[in-house]
């Protein structure tokens, strides 16, 4: 099954995530299918890019997103309206 969810990045005490579509069985930091976007909270003000058009395509290709995703990807939408 398919997810959408976090994967980290970065160094120690300096994170950087990435969306990405990834196999469920595996762990986040696999190789991922498709990459959605990035977020990174250690910048101020905090930067985060998601293609909401991109992530509703691997939905109804049967992706879940993650619970986490699914915050980011309202936040998404109010960003771009």
């Amino acid at each position: 099954m398919l997810r959408i969810r976090l994967s980290r990045r970065g160094a120690i005490h300096r994170p950087f995530y990435r969306f990405v579509v990834s196999d469920s069985r595996k762990v986040p930091t696999a190789t991922a299918v498709d990459t959605l976007g990035y977020y990174d909270p250690t910048k101020k003000p905090v930067l985060f890019e998601f293609d909401i058009a991109r992530a509703e395509e691997w939905i109804k290709k049967g992706a879940v997103p993650s619970e986490r995703v699914r915050a980011f990807m309202q936040r998404a939408r109010k960003k771009g309206a």
